[in-house]
């Protein structure tokens, strides 16, 4: 997966998730509203055949709190692995 940061800032963050679909933008937009400093995140997709993904995260440290949210994501990703096998 490929990161394109269309937009910092201190406290907003806007990225283009290259390559992905609804799949791993909803998840992420779900396991951020779990952060209780967010303010708002949402995902949209302009085409659904040729477009990507663009994530935006507001809050404190949206950096911090993508990181935070694909750190759990993995981990609940980890655990359900196990018990599949």
């Amino acid at each position: 997966m490929e990161l394109k940061i269309l937009s910092s800032e201190k406290n907003s963050l806007k990225i283009e998730l290259i390559g992905e679909t609804h799949t791993l933008a909803n998840a992420l937009r779900a396991q951020l509203w779990k952060d209780s400093g967010i303010k708002l995140t949402g995902y949209n997709i302009e085409h659904p055949l040729i477009s990507n993904p663009v994530l935006t995260v507001e809050g404190n440290d949206p950096k911090k709190m993508l990181l935070n949210a694909v750190v759990e994501l993995k981990k609940s990703n980890s655990e359900l692995i196990k018990v599949l096998k």
